[in-house]
């Protein structure tokens, strides 16, 4: 799952023209990527990036097989999501009320009902539903969130019969042993759900963390182009997995995903001159291996 265009520039400090955001999106389809997430359908004064979703949305190539996610809070954003036309919904349960409340303006039990309702109008809308729980494996708030409380949230959100359930690492304090249990807990807890990662490599561990999702039974890792990315209500939550970098490890193990490494590495440098600074990627400085 490409997320450099809504988790990758909802941070920047300069907006982004909305041609470059479908230009982002378009090439990211053109190196094979296949599910994106494009958008988000937040209050435009607190994410002001994420201002222009529905114009992004009536911009961006409808291909066949590629689909487009949208970050939904509400049920305002539902309906505004519901006319852009997205293909996907996802929503987002943070496993700490002091998080939950900077980051959505609920508790996380309120979040909890918030998602269940969302959940039962994506359905009958039919759209695919993702419930991400944010923060799963540490709070800047907070500090530590014990497992068993993830796992607890997971059974919660479960009831609603989630089509995806992904754990996010939003602000990158996770470790490959921490992955592993709670990988293994949603495999059991929900063996209907597809299983999704997302981490953010802040302090070095995105990459082992992500292998680690791999062999406990993620099936779907969601990473950044260029590596840019981070959450404006979390301090110092920055940098999203590359997606090139993933890709070239991936790509080394033998484990094919479809999507070229180099053509990603490409837009990573093109999105470095357009943020007007290097992105924190390793592939576009290092290069393929063999050259």
């Amino acid at each position: 799952m490409e997320v450099a265009p809504r988790d990758g520039l909802q941070n920047e400090p300069e907006l982004i023209a909305t041609a470059d955001k479908i230009r982002l999106i378009e090439r990211s389809i053109e190196a094979g990527v296949r599910r994106i997430e494009a958008v988000s359908f937040v209050n435009p004064q607190r994410v002001p990036q994420m201002a222009d979703a529905e114009a992004v949305l009536a911009g961006v190539p409808r291909v066949s097989g590629v689909t487009y996610a949208g970050l939904v809070f509400n049920d305002r954003g539902l309906d505004r999501a519901l006319a852009a036309g997205v293909d996907e919904i996802n929503v987002v349960v943070v496993a700490t009320d002091t998080f939950s409340r900077r980051n959505q303006g609920c508790t996380t039990a309120e979040g909890v009902e918030r998602w269940r309702v969302l959940a039962e109008r994506a359905a009958a809308a039919g759209l695919p539903r993702t419930v991400t729980i944010a923060a799963a494996f540490g709070c800047p708030f907070e500090g530590e969130v014990a497992p068993e409380i993830v796992l607890d949230l997971v059974r919660r959100v479960a009831d609603a019969g989630p089509d995806e359930i992904a754990l996010a690492d939003t602000i990158g304090v996770g470790t490959p042993d921490r992955v592993r249990a709670l990988v293994a807990g949603v495999r059991e807890l929900a063996p209907a759900a597809t299983r999704r990662c997302h981490f953010h490599n802040t302090r070095n561990t995105g990459y082992a963390n992500a292998i680690a999702a791999i062999e406990a039974g993620a099936q779907v890792l969601d990473a950044s182009t260029g590596g840019v990315g981070g959450c404006p209500f979390a301090p110092a939550a920055t940098g999203n997995i590359a997606t090139e970098d993933l890709l070239y490890m991936l790509d080394r193990m033998g484990v094919h995903t479809g999507v070229s490494a180099e053509r990603v590495c490409e837009t990573g440098q093109w999105l470095g001159e357009l943020l007007g600074k290097p992105v924190p990627a390793l592939l576009g400085r290092a290069g393929p291996f063999p050259a």
